[in-house]
């Protein structure tokens, strides 16, 4: 099949007679098969032109428009340069001269000509109106420089996505053995507290329509999620039905959280700092936290679930624990590199042990890398994601955004995290109960814990240790695994000594 294709598209290249024109669209004919092609091809102008300015360590965007053929897996286009032919099938249906270096406006012809020739054979390309066609295309023509790249349709939607905004009517609820959904929980002056709902109550009608005909995430969606509305409950309860009105509220959430726990015979106080995203808000909160319990004994830092591509945030939350070290490198040519170092002195010398696990990603696993590179804290839990990489977003002239995973990120001292990751020192999976906790601690102060640094060997078997150490399939075993082994490790200073030194 390949074969045949490129002998027609040879055959089409080199006949004069089946030759578009060179110009592809008149001024005064701006509508075919329902999109103003135009406008149309003025944004993808706009695009390729915005995209010529990134780099792309050896591609360019002459590469970008063989992408559109993974929109329909019948198409099939060759550029050439000096034609670009589209085939579907085995029919040639297109074939136009390729544009000059930097005629944006050719290319978004092109571009644009090209799609209304596949839309005539694509019956789902063809229903799509116009703002959802860009969404197809440009993730189409990004996939064959950028495989992370993405379309967003206006920069709002960014901002919508980064506020981490929740909204509930306040209670948690399930199923009991009779298929009741009954509340098992309401939070303290939420709408369903205000309300009087309690635990036990159960639910038999959500906004007129009865619980038994509704499936789980059906009432998930009434529960909780990203919008506000009204809810109105039927209720059965001790003391008879009743008819309520809840309004969803919102709740902003915070990017890190703090949970203390308090002097005892054996520990100064412990410091649990989870942070959910890497961003300025949460090292404000991480910073106040330091500031307010300085004298901790030791501290969890839980990236478990860690997401951010902001770097210079990433840079401050780990200044806060070790001063003006060289915390990342941002890589986003074949050459050049950007050194991201903090400024000023770290607030805290306590203890650290970093939680880890494969949803640790982006700047945060550049994060992890830097308490081992800097011997600033113990690394336990499992190898990270490997998806180490920060978003450029690129404004267009439509109001839409181009969201390039571009630049990758290495550690501070260089090393390679993204398609890697970072490994941690105790790995939590291969501790699995009680005993073999003690029995591993055992190990470590008897000197008979012959661990393998990972980090610092260059040719591992990624995938190797991976299966070694897999995720815990549980969250409450890794919950209660990691919550008793960090506490363990930062309540004994022999043992975090020895883990520190290895």
């Amino acid at each position: 099949m390949k074969i045949t294709n490129l002998f027609l598209m040879m055959n089409f290249i080199f006949c004069p007679g089946l030759l578009y024109a060179s110009d592809l669209f008149h001024d005064d004919i701006r509508i075919q098969d329902g999109i103003d092609v135009h406008a149309v091809s003025d944004v993808f102008a706009d695009i390729y032109e915005k995209l010529d300015g990134v780099n792309w360590a050896g591609k360019n965007v002459d590469v970008a428009i063989e992408g559109l053929e993974k929109i329909n897996p019948n198409a099939h286009i060759a550029a050439t340069g000096e034609r670009a032919v589209l085939v579907w099938g085995d029919e040639l249906i297109g074939n136009y001269p390729y544009p000059e270096s930097k005629d944006w406006k050719a290319y978004g012809e092109i571009t644009t000509a090209l799609i209304l020739k596949m839309r005539e054979k694509d019956e789902q390309l063809h229903a799509l109106p116009q703002s959802s066609l860009y969404e197809v295309v440009v993730n189409a023509l990004l996939s064959s420089i950028d495989q992370n790249g993405t379309y967003i349709y206006s920069r709002d939607a960014i901002k919508d996505a980064d506020t981490r905004i929740l909204t509930s009517i306040g209670f948690d609820g399930g199923r009991d053995f009779k298929s009741n959904f009954r509340i098992t929980g309401v939070y303290k002056d939420s709408p369903a507290d205000i309300a009087g709902l309690h635990e036990g109550d159960i639910i038999s009608e959500v906004n007129g329509k009865r619980v038994a005909d509704m499936s789980d995430s059906d009432m998930s969606s009434v529960l909780a999620g990203y919008n506000s509305g009204t809810v109105k409950l039927k209720l059965l309860t001790p003391f008879g039905n009743r008819n309520v009105t809840l309004r969803r509220a919102t709740v902003v959430l915070a990017d890190a959280d703090i949970i203390y726990r308090a002097k005892n015979s054996t520990t100064d106080g412990i410091l649990e700092i989870v942070v959910h995203k890497v961003s300025d808000g949460a090292v404000d909160i991480v910073n106040e936290a330091l500031n307010k319990y300085s004298d901790v004994g030791g501290i969890i830092l839980d990236l478990r679930t860690t997401k951010g591509d902001d770097e210079k945030a990433a840079a401050k939350l780990a200044g806060l624990f070790m001063g003006g070290v060289p915390v990342m490198r941002v890589k986003e040519t074949a050459v050049d590199e950007l050194e991201i170092v903090p400024g000023g002195d770290a607030i805290t010398k306590a203890p650290v042990v970093v939680l880890i696990s494969d949803n640790t990603s982006g700047t945060s696993e550049a994060i992890a890398a830097a308490f081992y590179e800097n011997k600033r804290g113990v690394l336990i839990g499992t190898p990270t994601a490997g998806r180490s990489r920060i978003a450029s977003h690129i404004d267009l002239k439509n109001g839409g955004v181009l969201e390039l995973l571009n630049k990758s990120v290495k550690t501070g001292k260089g090393n390679i995290i993204d398609g890697r990751g970072v490994f941690p020192l105790v790995c939590l999976s291969n501790i699995r109960n009680t005993q073999q906790r003690e029995a591993f601690f055992l190990n470590i102060i008897n000197g008979e814990f012959n661990a393998r640094d990972y980090n610092s060997e260059k040719n591992v078997d990624v995938k190797a240790l991976r299966k070694a150490c897999p995720n815990i399939t549980s969250g409450e075993d890794e919950d209660s695994m990691s919550s008793a082994v960090s506490a363990k490790i930062l309540t004994d200073k022999r043992i975090y000594n020895e883990l520190m030194d290895l």
